[in-house]
């Protein structure tokens, strides 16, 4: 793919100024935000580590940290830059707010959307990753999983964004992931059946495949219904030299490019967190395996949870428990194939469970060699309750089966959560990455899609489908590509209009659409068999 030529689709009369040098005011506020982020990260990890009563004995966990971490902030930045720049597009085409001023704004609505975001998508995207790399996830597999896949995702990211593309940072990760799963598989002499969790690969592939079909003809509809409803013709105009529009059409199109940049920062911001949460309880267990923000009152009720849903499960499917009960539930999760052992295991890990936290007392006395092994009982507990509730195999009575749930519930409370330091640091990371890199991305979607100038209904449309899939989709737990949503909306709004669109720009982003999931796999996939090989 070559780069996408420029159009003269914004008269120079028309076209806004992208060309200003960052100001001392920018260049200030982006290394303060800087110095915050480190100096919160670290803040955070040396607390954290001393709220849980550990003694370094070695520097080598905290240099993986450190660097793992210092990759995944990248990749966040890399997202912050390449994928925010379609929110600004449209204020800044139709001259709703400077360049400068709308990239400062999107960049701050990003951090909010992190800081309020549900962790439904970190987790989400967690789940399509090898059960038995997550399990192991500070061994060298581990590690050479999170680096292979974070490189990868921001390797074909700075390539795509060098060549103008507005190819999706959502849909690179999930490549990346599906990569390392794929490749780990065959190493261990393994199907790729086994290497990938496909129902939630489907789950997130639908979310990506849809979300353009639903970016371009409710963009493309929305403005039809305008266009019927509303008959002010400043609204369907172009805009006339460089002055800004109506104020009332101002400020929805402001507001268009708040709703998506917050949307972007909740759904976006969270796949950075995920494997930040990973990457920490791989190198520091004693503080990141288990949650120790669950108060101590709770110990008692879930213990009384755990025993009552042992006795449940053996009395609703007698059966003695297997003699390596943790093995059966690895298998069950990996391959996705039931056999007569899995309820019986799953009932002598929850016993298993009941007895290690009720003999700790709570989960912050839990000692640190014992961290990964409580939370992997817990992991592999949830994994299976999820998996016979979707294969629909359980043979539960009701009680038992609201027990199975609110225990779930309450191991997820205890093994998926996120510090907020780290949200700090991620939205940190994704706003100074909407500071810098942005141009490239925001001259394609305002310049390259259409025929003809945006104009404010066109962008105010586009932004609405945008910011309302994007907020759908963190609902329900689900990762989808601003890019591909908005891009695919203003191709929308140009066909509705009757613009035109610019079939070369077109085929391009469609070209990257395509080719970004193989792409990242076999990059991903290459640096896994790579880092497992020398390490």
């Amino acid at each position: 793919m070559s780069t996408i030529q420029a159009h003269d689709a914004a008269p120079a009369a028309t076209r806004p100024r992208l060309d200003q040098t960052f100001s001392r005011r920018s260049v200030f506020l982006f290394f303060s935000l800087l110095f915050a982020g480190i100096l919160i990260s670290s803040y955070g990890i040396v607390s954290d580590v001393r709220e849980a009563g550990s003694v370094a004995t070695t520097w080598l966990p905290f240099a993986l940290l450190g660097l793992a971490l210092v990759i995944a902030l990248g990749f966040e930045f890399v997202n912050g830059f390449h994928d925010t720049a379609n929110a600004v597009a449209t204020v800044i085409y139709t001259h709703s707010l400077p360049a400068q001023v709308a990239v400062v704004w999107s960049g701050f609505w990003n951090f909010m959307g992190v800081m309020l975001s549900s962790g439904a998508v970190a987790f989400g995207i967690i789940a399509l990753l090898p059960v038995d790399l997550i399990l192991q996830v500070g061994s060298s597999n581990g590690f050479a999983m999170i680096f292979a896949l974070l490189i990868a995702a921001i390797v074909w990211n700075l390539g795509t964004w060098w060549l103008g593309l507005p190819a999706s940072s959502s849909h690179t990760l999930i490549g990346s992931i599906l990569g390392v799963g794929l490749t780990n598989a065959w190493l261990e002499g393994r199907d790729g059946s086994s290497g990938v969790d496909w129902s939630q690969a489907l789950k997130v592939g639908y979310a990506l495949l849809f979300s353009p079909l639903v970016g371009f003809i409710c963009a493309a509809l929305l403005l039809l219904t305008l266009r019927m409803l509303v008959k002010q013709k400043a609204l369907y105009q172009e805009p006339k030299g460089t002055q800004p529009p109506p104020f009332w059409i101002r400020g929805m199109l402001i507001l268009t490019c708040t709703g998506v940049s917050f949307a972007h920062g909740s759904n976006d911001g969270q796949k950075g967190m995920g494997l930040i949460m990973l990457i920490l309880v791989g190198t520091l267990p004693m503080a990141y395996a288990l949650n120790r923000a669950v108060p101590a009152t709770q110990t008692p009720q879930f213990v009384a949870v755990a025993q009552v849903t042992q006795q449940g499960i053996v009395k609703d499917v007698p059966g003695a428990a297997p003699a390596d009960p943790r093995g059966v539930l690895l298998e069950y999760v990996r391959t996705r194939k039931s056999t007569e052992e899995v309820i019986p295991a799953l009932g002598a890990v929850t016993g298993l469970i009941a007895d290690e936290v009720k003999s700790y007392g709570t989960l912050a006395n839990v000692p640190a060699q014992a961290m990964m092994n409580v939370r992997n009982d817990m992991y592999l507990t949830s994994e299976s309750i999820s998996l016979l509730k979707k294969q629909k195999l359980d043979t539960f009575s009701d009680d038992t089966r609201n027990n199975l749930n609110e225990f779930k519930r309450q191991i997820d409370e205890a093994t998926r959560f996120i510090p907020l330091w780290v949200k700090v640091a991620v939205a940190i990371a994704l706003g100074m990455g909407t500071l810098v890199g942005w141009r490239r991305i925001v001259i394609t979607v305002g310049e390259r899609i259409g025929k003809t100038h945006l104009t404010y209904a066109q962008g105010a449309s586009a932004e609405l489908v945008a910011m309302a899939t994007i907020g759908a989709a963190d609902l329900y737990g689900l990762p989808v590509s601003t890019t591909h949503v908005l891009s695919s909306g203003v191709a929308g709004t140009m066909a509705a209009n009757g613009s035109g669109l610019q079939m070369s720009t077109v085929r391009n982003l469609a070209l990257a659409w395509v080719f970004t999931l193989p792409a990242a796999m076999m990059l991903s996939g290459l640096l896994y068999w790579l880092f497992h090989a020398v390490f």
